[in-house]
């Protein structure tokens, strides 16, 4: 299709462009889907929110966090291990600050990468936060509040993943932070304090307790990383608590008290009972540590709940929540990638495919399936 230009009407409204396709989001699911449908000749825009592209996974997830994995792990066996080899080395010292630097540039680069497949595709890249308008109908603000309507005949929405906020625990990043806030601490914390046992809080825990941290996680079920094997799972926790970990397991935090200069979290049993006080930052100036990490994560679906389909409601918070009545979901991997592959019941192009992207699941495969079954 041609892109077209209509008069703005004074609101603030600037173009008014024409695709076969619009992918929601550019991280691993929403970039590689978009580049798949280029490369099979339909015209495709992508819209991102970010000043780069790479969603999540490469901004403030996989990337950077696989990179404090590596350093971090090193600087521990430069202590501990390399006396054992036969190599001997004077004790490291930490450069937290020259460490991050390190993880920064592996994560620009990927990113510029993504950048460049889009461009090499000839992908048109829209900046600013995207909302259904309706059937085949995008809107796109910018920072700048200025904002523009893309109409499309298929939308895909791969907005991925957001941190969950949990009931009496109050992200500020600074003492109590997200996952993204943990990727980028300039101070090693004295006792963090981890909600979750899924391999988001396991893998950041293992970071900073690496270099000095003293970890305590608190888990509501009776194991860590559900949905992995069970003697996988308990072999994983014996090779942590050997490491210095402290777990909690069948309970969760119900509050933390920021008051004081030391924070206080409440852990109770899941069941319920009698609760405990855990002192999250011990023997510190509390300015230097950061001492509750929330790792739970959620789907992210903002400006999306109500507006994809009217039966898929918004519960105030972003997340989406069914309504009793289901349009014709498929389900395309055990990683909850969903699709609905009809539109409204009066559609304004012929097709509407919607889809949430929680990651990088198929996104070729998927993406080639859909366009066959419309003959191309």
């Amino acid at each position: 299709m041609h892109a077209r230009i209509e008069p703005g009407h004074g609101d603030g409204k600037a173009l008014f462009m024409s695709y076969d396709l619009i992918v929601i989001g550019t991280g691993p699911g929403g970039y590689v889907c978009a580049i798949r449908a280029a490369q099979l000749g339909l015209k495709t825009a992508v819209v991102e929110k970010r000043a780069t592209h790479g969603g999540t996974c490469l901004n403030v997830g996989c990337i950077p966090s696989k990179a404090l994995l590596h350093a971090s792990e090193l600087f521990e066996e430069a202590g501990k291990s390399f006396a054992k080899m036969g190599i001997g080395v004077a004790a490291p010292t930490l450069d937290l600050a020259a460490m991050q630097a390190f993880k920064d540039a592996g994560v620009d680069g990927n990113v510029k990468g993504v950048e460049f497949l889009l461009k090499k595709n000839k992908i048109d890249a829209v900046r600013g936060t995207g909302r259904i308008l309706g059937a085949g109908k995008v809107e796109v603000t910018d920072a700048d509040g200025k904002s523009q309507t893309l109409e499309t005949k298929n939308i895909v929405i791969a907005t991925g993943s957001d941190v969950a906020r949990l009931r009496g625990i109050a992200i500020d990043e600074k003492r109590i932070v997200s996952s993204t806030g943990a990727l980028a601490l300039d101070k090693v914390p004295g006792h963090l304090l981890v909600v979750g046992a899924g391999v988001i809080g396991l893998e950041l825990g293992s970071v900073w307790r690496r270099l000095g941290a003293e970890v305590t996680v608190v888990e509501f079920l009776d194991r860590i990383v559900p949905g992995i094997d069970a003697d996988v799972a308990k072999n994983f926790q014996r090779l942590l608590q050997r490491q210095g970990f402290a777990f909690k397991l069948s309970s969760k935090v119900t509050g933390v008290d920021t008051s004081d200069a030391t924070l206080k979290a409440t852990v109770e049993p899941a069941s319920g009972g009698c609760s405990e006080i855990v002192v999250t930052v011990r023997g510190m100036p509390a300015e230097s540590e950061v001492s509750v990490f929330v790792a739970e994560p959620a789907p992210f679906a903002h400006n999306f709940a109500s507006i994809v389909w009217p039966p898929l409601q918004s519960d105030g918070t972003g997340m989406a929540r069914s309504a009793p009545f289901r349009p014709p979901w498929s389900c395309e991997s055990a990683a909850v990638s969903l699709f609905a592959a009809a539109g409204p019941p009066e559609p304004v192009h012929a097709e509407l495919l919607y889809r949430i992207a929680l990651g990088p699941d198929e996104p070729v495969p998927s993406v080639e399936r859909w366009l066959s079954s419309m003959g191309r």
